[in-house]
């Protein structure tokens, strides 16, 4: 802080006086103001006025350096295995006297069960453009800083992950931490900071006075939060098995696996319970020699038995015709299935008896 004072003060007694000064400043005054404080004081000698005299000070407002990263909207993001581009959205905010940069950086958090691939980039939302608040075209290119935000400003940070890796399970977390670090305006560290054990100084010097974030330290000039991805998947397994209908001796009492049997296969897709719905979902089953398709033998959509416990114990008495036979393939597509539940496919073969 620079400070400078100029006194006017005559040789004669003061005998009385009036002091008047300028009103008090708020903390947020500008970073660099002049404050000129002037007193005047009036005063006889014997019965005669005498000529007042003044006194001024002048102060120069120091820097102070404060942020606050927040995560937007305090909800996990949710990501899907083998997803790109998964955006977390922070809010950077400058409580400094000042217009200042903040240089931007991202890093996985520990302790948690897995970390984004690719690394992050950032945008800055446009709110003048666009659908603000949600990261879209109106949001321009990627940035490393925020430029030129001035005191009070609040910029919407949108830190976007590359990659989801494909082996993550339903529930697991990954968290990503974002910290602005103040700097200047050219973008280079700050200058003039002062410690709590520095004396003031005749310029403008840098006070740090924010607090500690998630990884950062208090007064360090940066400020840091976390947000979560949270994994929504499916928890598919597939069972294949099978059970002889009937054969050319016994028929469809006691049947055997002999030349000639016609054997039904069932294909059970299970999504464990608390898992993300499953879509899309499409199965290929190509027949080894010694098998013969038996022609509109395709169900598709059915179910399992019972509460469904059993993979292998497929109720044939639901589902549809459907699917398709082709190149000695058997295809079909199944209708969507949520946590908890499950779908079949379902048809039959002849043991080639040629």
């Amino acid at each position: 802080m620079k400070t400078h004072t100029k006194f006017l003060v005559s040789t004669s007694l003061l005998t009385a006086g009036a002091l008047v000064a300028s009103p008090a400043f708020a903390a947020g005054t500008a970073a660099g103001t002049t404050i000129q404080n002037e007193v005047t004081v009036s005063y006889n000698v014997g019965t005669v006025a005498q000529t007042d005299i003044e006194a001024t000070d002048e102060i120069i407002v120091d820097r102070k350096i404060d942020l606050v990263v927040q995560e937007l909207g305090s909800n996990t993001t949710t990501v899907n295995p083998n997803e790109t581009q998964v955006v977390t959205t922070f809010t950077v905010t400058n409580l400094s006297n000042a217009t200042l940069d903040f240089l931007l950086s991202a890093t996985d958090g520990s302790g948690d069960d897995f970390d984004i691939s690719g690394g992050y980039t950032f945008y800055v939302d446009n709110e003048s453009a666009g659908v603000s608040g949600s990261l879209d075209a109106a949001d321009g290119a990627p940035v490393t800083n925020l430029d030129d935000i001035v005191a009070d400003d609040i910029v919407t940070v949108f830190v976007v992950g590359a990659s989801v890796p494909g082996t993550v399970v339903n529930a697991e977390e990954a968290d990503v931490i974002l910290t602005a670090a103040a700097r200047e305006t050219t973008g280079g560290a700050l200058t003039g900071v002062l410690t709590s054990g520095d004396a003031n100084t005749a310029a403008m010097d840098t006070v740090l006075a924010d607090a500690a974030g998630e990884t950062d330290a208090l007064r360090d000039g940066a400020h840091s939060a976390l947000d979560t991805y949270v994994v929504s998947a499916a928890g598919l397994t597939v069972t294949k098995s099978s059970r002889v209908i009937d054969d050319p001796v016994n028929g469809t009492t006691n049947p055997k696996m002999i030349p000639g049997a016609t054997v039904e296969y069932c294909i059970a897709v299970v999504n464990a319970s608390g898992s993300a719905t499953a879509s899309g979902i499409n199965i290929s089953d190509t027949l080894p020699s010694g098998l013969v398709f038996v022609p509109g033998s395709i169900v598709i959509n059915g179910s399992l038995a019972g509460a469904g416990s059993d993979p292998t114990d497929c109720d044939t008495g639901t589902g549809s015709a459907g699917g398709s036979f082709s190149g000695n393939t058997v295809s079909g597509g199944l209708s969507d299935i949520a946590g908890g539940s499950n779908g079949t496919l379902v048809f039959q073969a002849t043991i080639d008896p040629s």
